[in-house]
């Protein structure tokens, strides 16, 4: 019996003697899980652009033409106009004065701060508003 035991164990302690571990580290090959190939920045680009459904537009981004511009213009300074001779109307030459004052669907509210006067405009229709400090001189 103990012939065969050494037996056993002499092969067996070869081939653990001959083996060595060795340290398995991954390295990603393929750019879409980490690899660090510098020259897969196309890869990914074209990537990115195929899965991507965003598309600009491009609202009031154009140029406008001449005649555009001018038209524009002149609405502005009609509506400029306008607000200036409603505001002489209202309020004459005097300067603001505190409170509370009502244009058909504008709210203007006019309260003192430090700074100067502080102008709140509330559109009661939709909400939005806006705010304005005119300073002190």
């Amino acid at each position: 019996m103990g012939k065969k035991i050494y037996f056993l164990l002499i092969p067996l302690l070869f081939f653990s003697v001959s083996l060595m571990s060795q340290t398995l580290t991954y390295r990603p090959i393929s750019p879409f899980f980490g690899g660090n190939n510098p020259f897969a920045y196309q890869q990914l680009l074209a990537s990115a652009n195929a899965q991507n459904d965003f598309q600009e537009t491009n609202d009031g981004l154009d140029q406008q033409s001449d005649l555009d511009n001018f038209t524009e213009s002149l609405n502005r300074q009609l509506l400029n106009s306008l607000s200036n001779n409603l505001f002489q109307e209202q309020f004459g030459d005097e300067e603001l004065t505190v409170g509370t004052y009502v244009f058909g669907t504008l709210a203007i509210e006019i309260t003192p701060t430090r700074g100067g006067l502080l102008v709140k405009i509330l559109n009661t229709e939709t909400g939005e508003q806006t705010q304005i400090v005119i300073p002190r001189n």
